[in-house]
């Protein structure tokens, strides 16, 4: 029997590209690519760490998240990530930041109603009610399953997977270590 796509345990087999979402600097030398569910408690408690390694190492290190919502355990997770990727281009960390500030608000009344505040036009409301990311959702979803991505949050530095915390003081020296010389 053969499976549809490889998974590869240890390496981002889906590169970062122009379709991904960064925060830092584009040429930054250190890319951190996070796996993350809006409504994972873990992610919510790496979210503030994650942006003070990027105030600590400004033009070193670039972040690029990915859904992976775990929507059997986390049942506003995929809504949630359909409210950051329906925001409008140059809001989507404005959203991300919101449902992790938010994450005991992450249900349709009050998604709708940050959609609205964020998005006065109402075109972010229409694209989360038309599910109009699922597709890139589920391509994200699988692209990290494709990498060896079992559980949220997960951290690929430089294309491979760091195994090690996610606390301050570990993922500088991480990205500290896969600093080019």
């Amino acid at each position: 029997m053969t499976t549809p796509f490889e998974i590869q345990t240890g390496r981002l087999t889906v590169p970062v590209g122009a379709g991904d979402h960064i925060r830092g600097e584009r040429t930054a030398p250190v890319t951190l690519v996070e796996y993350g569910d809006y409504q994972c408690p873990y992610c919510g408690a790496a979210h503030p760490i994650v942006q003070e390694l990027l105030r600590e190492r400004p033009g070193v290190v670039r972040l690029v998240f990915r859904n992976f919502p775990l929507s059997d355990i986390h049942p506003d997770a995929e809504a949630a990530a359909e409210f950051a990727e329906s925001a409008p281009p140059d809001r989507f960390w404005d959203a991300h930041d919101w449902l992790f500030a938010h994450q005991d608000r992450l249900d349709a009344p009050h998604l709708t109603a940050a959609a609205t505040e964020l998005d006065p036009s109402g075109s972010m409301v229409k694209a989360m009610v038309g599910r109009v990311f699922a597709d890139r959702i589920r391509h994200d979803f699988l692209s990290g399953v494709r990498s060896g991505v079992n559980g949220t949050p997960t951290f690929f530095i430089n294309g491979v997977r760091h195994d090690g915390g996610y606390q301050l003081p570990e993922l500088i020296r991480a990205i500290d270590d896969a600093r080019p010389l």
